[in-house]
């Protein structure tokens, strides 16, 4: 073969070789469908849950912050449980209101769910941990509840809950529960939503009173929870669902009528005074029917008298409120703010029997309460406006800088800065130019910017400039830290 014929060859065997590999791969059947595309994945929040940027965990940071003061102020000590407890604990706690219990998949063996309050898991560690005899205790923790939500008023299935108790028998009855009362009065005007009621009643006050109206003592429970939503739906819807249980309509217009005689009171004492009355002109009651009334009445008077003592007057008696939760044995209570249309922002009540049940020869008495932070959250974030993120600024001091060296001097000063317990922020650019700089300082909400060029290095001060007003102080580099301080002190940052 010639040279010109093997060079031919070799330039056509890549080409062969091809078309051989070609022939021997499988072959599409004709008419074949191509493969379907993947489909994209839906970006969206599960319901009932959302995200928090960081203009709302600001509003969050601040909210936590008064509680956890509030709650410390008064000797509590903060614990946590797991945000899934065994399930049997958890049925049988929350009446009607257990079916919203998210239910996890089986875990070798242990039937599992989410917790639907801190309050059951509050009363298991008790009964646990038998050496705690009384406790002022402390929770800010997330539960679920598989709820229909309204995310605009603050009704989440993933929301926080700030739990305060006081757990113990301490011989003086409705002394725990004022203070209770008066911590969450304390907590709600820290947090300046505006006007609030405390309402307050008695469980036991309640089913006796459900129990003169002609309600059947077994119906009791089950009363109680369609009761508790008279603040979201009319009498007449309440009535209609309370007759579907059984209960008459004879019977739940003489409730009623309870309901509206000392509602309309807005003096707790004058209230109670009135349903005594009422109570003891009932005819047909034997000494047992008006003990039941008597003895609960009396510690709600008792209750008054020590939140005068207290100087809480955010209190109002109202009998048609129930707390549908079935561990409550005495003095029950929301919050509601005046005008807005969230719900109750805070409840709780006694309940001297929960513990018991875990550890029948450990009952420990507890009362406490919740506040409702997802829907405190949305009261502050809709006072609070875009534009006011200034106000909840996290940074105190932004480092500028336009000397040779500038990075390494903003990175020495801003080292010092942390060193000393101040928060600073300093440009990641190389060069960045000063009106840039100072526009950060202005949009993100920086009260104080120190500024450092080549003549304050060469003269070794720095100036210290206030934000808002634009005044500049030029002052010792040495005295930087402590200058700093007396600025961030006459600014109440």
């Amino acid at each position: 073969m010639s040279t010109d014929e093997n060079v031919c060859a070799e330039a056509v065997a890549p080409a062969v070789a091809v078309e051989a590999a070609a022939a021997a791969a499988p072959q599409k059947p004709t008419g074949a469908k191509k493969a379907p595309k993947p489909k994209a994945v839906e970006l969206k929040n599960a319901k009932g849950t959302r995200d928090f940027g960081p203009f709302e965990m600001r509003i969050r940071e601040k909210v936590f912050q008064i509680i956890t003061d509030t709650y410390k102020r008064h000797g509590a000590v903060q614990i946590d449980t797991p945000v899934f407890e065994l399930k049997s604990l958890l049925l049988g706690q929350y009446g009607e209101d257990s079916k919203l219990i998210y239910d996890l998949a089986d875990q070798g063996g242990e039937i599992l769910a989410l917790r639907y309050d801190l309050t059951v898991p509050f009363a298991r560690y008790l009964a646990m941990n038998r050496n705690i005899k009384n406790i002022k205790r402390f929770q800010i923790a997330k539960v679920y509840r598989r709820d229909n939500p309204q995310i605009q008023r603050g009704r989440l299935r993933e929301f926080y809950q700030c739990d305060f108790d006081i757990a113990g028998d301490f011989n003086a009855p409705m002394v725990p529960d004022a203070e209770v009362l008066s911590i969450a009065d304390e907590a709600l005007r820290k947090l300046e939503l505006g006007p609030f009621t405390i309402k307050v009643n008695h469980r036991k006050l309640l089913t006796a009173a459900l129990g003169m109206a002609g309600v059947p003592e077994d119906l009791h429970h089950t009363a109680c929870s369609s009761i508790d939503k008279l603040d979201k739906q009319s009498k007449a819807e309440v009535q209609k669902e309370l007759e579907q249980k059984g209960v008459t309509a004879e019977a739940v217009q003489k409730f009623y009528l309870m309901v509206d005689t000392v509602t309309q009171e807005s003096s707790m004492q004058v209230a109670l005074d009135k349903l005594r009355d009422i109570l003891a002109s009932t005819t047909g009651v034997d000494a047992e029917a008006a003990a039941a009334w008597t003895a609960p009445l009396e510690e709600l008077v008792l209750l008054e008298k020590y939140l005068q003592a207290l100087g809480v007057t955010s209190v109002k008696f109202e009998l048609s409120l129930a707390r549908g939760l079935d561990y409550y044995t005495g003095l029950i209570f929301e919050a509601v703010l005046e005008g807005a249309l969230v719900g109750s922002i805070a409840g709780g009540g006694r309940y001297d029997n929960l513990v018991g049940k875990f550890s029948p020869r450990n009952n420990i008495p507890c009362v406490g309460f919740s506040l409702g932070v997802e829907r405190i959250f949305s009261i502050l974030e809709a006072k609070v406006k875009k534009n006011a993120e200034a106000e909840l600024a996290a940074t105190q001091v932004y480092v500028i800088s336009n000397s040779k060296e500038s990075i390494t001097d903003r990175m020495a000063i801003s080292s010092k800065l942390w060193a000393a317990g101040i928060n600073t922020e300093f440009s990641h650019r190389a060069n960045p130019k000063l009106l840039d700089q100072f526009g950060h300082c202005e949009k993100n909400g920086i009260p104080l910017a120190v500024i450092y060029g080549d003549a304050e290095k060469e003269n070794k001060v720095i100036k210290i400039r206030n934000v808002s007003t634009r005044v500049e102080t030029t002052v010792p580099f040495e005295d930087l830290v402590s200058e700093l301080t007396k600025a961030i002190q006459s600014l109440e940052l």
